[in-house]
């Protein structure tokens, strides 16, 4: 078989594309659905059952053996969230307000997506695709009244899942993935010069009057002139794997049963140090045999969590299709994120996440009203992980969203169609009381926050 060359091209560029996406997390955590314009459509409820096109891949590979021949997906998702966060009480350790502007830690950004499926033998499909899973990106001035606890918070997902499918029985397909997952994280935020003085230096021995000699007096705790700040950042590749079931229950309902492994990153990388010429000075003249804000590797564990999708497609009649979904991800083995520095004078960082499992449920329709053209609605409501505001942080500030959803599909030959979706995310008002584990600072407020995605997809046979 040979693929006409405008189609390889587009799948080569895709391909490139997808290894260079940035993200705001849009689902629980800081997962992404945004993984195939025809299932924005329908705010992806029956994900696992529809397998409508080649994005089948990544919600129940199963669903490829209801695809003939070869087909290519090519998809876009723009994103734009917002994220404005409201004082209320911010206050340094010692009680004192912590000075500084309220900020909007949403960026827009882009979500690409590519599958490719074809007939390898008389009862085998092969497919694969090319997806982002996962994405955060937070950003604030460095300025901002959080600002030691987060400036800049950014986890890039690539996933590439090679995947096989079969009938099993006249009604029941089955279908089995490899996930060959690459993660990279970046970490930024400010440092209190004065609270390090005060605090870290002054108990391993530095005379308090070397830090108020220096101006790091106690009175100058969470003065923001004096400010240091480290960006921590590493990448791991790690493997997975998924399955899933498509039993058709009569010629016009069907079920599906997706599961996704979770995957165990071991991240490496370095942490950068920009110290306050205050504190340096210190450092240098106080204690010169070491230094606990040196550039120095890192390391940290993160398990990427599994998750179990049922959903259920049924065809009313030639024109209307109804669809349905409930998803569980098991967020709650991320109870902690500890990050150990190779310098023997830095101790590990212990960050207390306490996240919970979550759900996911969503309702969708069909509409065909030719054999061209096809409207898509569906609403969904995506339950968070972050079961109070005590554990809840700039970095991450999510809460349960509701979505609502709207699409059409359009055939423009008999190879070629194309999707448009979109969906408003309702996020609740979301609240904050988090206190950093290094300091005792404690950002207390509200987000008002909300999420308006567009997404566009190109289908191919051939």
């Amino acid at each position: 078989m040979t693929i006409p060359a405008r189609k390889l091209t587009t799948a080569i560029t895709l391909a490139l594309i997808s290894t260079g996406y940035i993200s705001h997390s849009n689902a629980a955590g800081f997962a992404l659905i945004e993984n195939s314009a025809s299932g924005m459509g329908n705010a992806f409820a029956g994900a696992a059952a529809v397998a409508e096109d080649a994005s089948t891949v990544w919600f129940n590979p199963a669903g490829m053996t209801r695809l003939s021949g070869s087909q290519m997906v090519a998809a876009g998702h723009f994103v734009s969230p917002t994220a404005d966060f409201t004082n209320n009480g911010s206050a340094l350790l010692t009680t004192a307000p912590i000075s500084g502007p309220d900020d909007d830690g949403g960026a827009s950004a882009l979500v690409p997506n590519f599958y490719y499926v074809t007939e390898i033998g008389n009862s085998t499909i092969f497919g694969i695709g090319i997806t982002v899973p996962y994405g955060l990106s937070t950003e604030y001035s460095s300025d901002w009244v959080g600002r030691y606890t987060a400036t800049k918070s950014e986890v890039h997902v690539i996933n590439i899942n090679p995947s096989f499918a079969s009938k099993a029985t006249d009604k029941l397909s089955v279908g089995f993935g490899l996930n060959i997952q690459y993660i990279e994280a970046t970490l930024a935020n400010q440092l209190d010069s004065a609270a390090i003085c005060q605090g870290k230096l002054v108990p391993a021995g530095v005379p308090v009057g070397v830090c108020d000699g220096a101006g790091l007096t106690a009175a100058n705790i969470g003065n923001q002139a004096l400010d240091s700040s480290q960006s921590l950042s590493g990448d791991s590749l790690d493997f997975g794997w998924n399955a899933g079931l498509l039993y058709d229950l009569d010629k016009d309902s069907r079920l599906g049963v997706a599961y996704r492994s979770s995957i165990k990153h071991s991240l490496t990388g370095n942490v950068d140090f920009t110290t306050n010429a205050n504190l340096q000075g210190v450092l240098d003249a106080a204690i010169p045999s070491f230094n606990l804000f040196s550039d120095t590797g890192i390391t940290a564990s993160l398990e990427l969590p599994e998750s179990l999708s049922v959903s259920y497609y049924r065809d009313i009649d030639s024109k209307l299709a109804i669809m349905a979904d409930i998803t569980w991800t098991r967020w709650s083995n991320f109870q902690e994120l500890i990050i150990v520095f190779d310098n023997p004078y830095q101790s590990a960082s212990t960050i207390p996440e306490n996240w919970d499992d979550s759900y996911r449920y969503s309702l969708g329709i069909n509409y065909k009203q030719d054999d061209k053209l096809t409207y898509r609605a569906g609403i969904a409501i995506d339950r968070t992980p972050i079961g109070s505001p005590e554990d809840r942080t700039p970095r991450i500030p999510g809460d349960d969203r509701t979505w609502l959803s709207f699409g059409i599909g359009y055939n423009m030959a008999t190879d070629m169609s194309i999707d448009i979706g979109f969906s408003h995310l309702f996020v609740d008002d979301t609240p904050i009381n988090n206190t950093d584990a290094s300091f005792g600072h404690t950002v207390t407020g509200t987000y008002e926050a909300d999420v308006n995605i567009l997404s566009a997809q190109a289908n191919f046979k051939f």
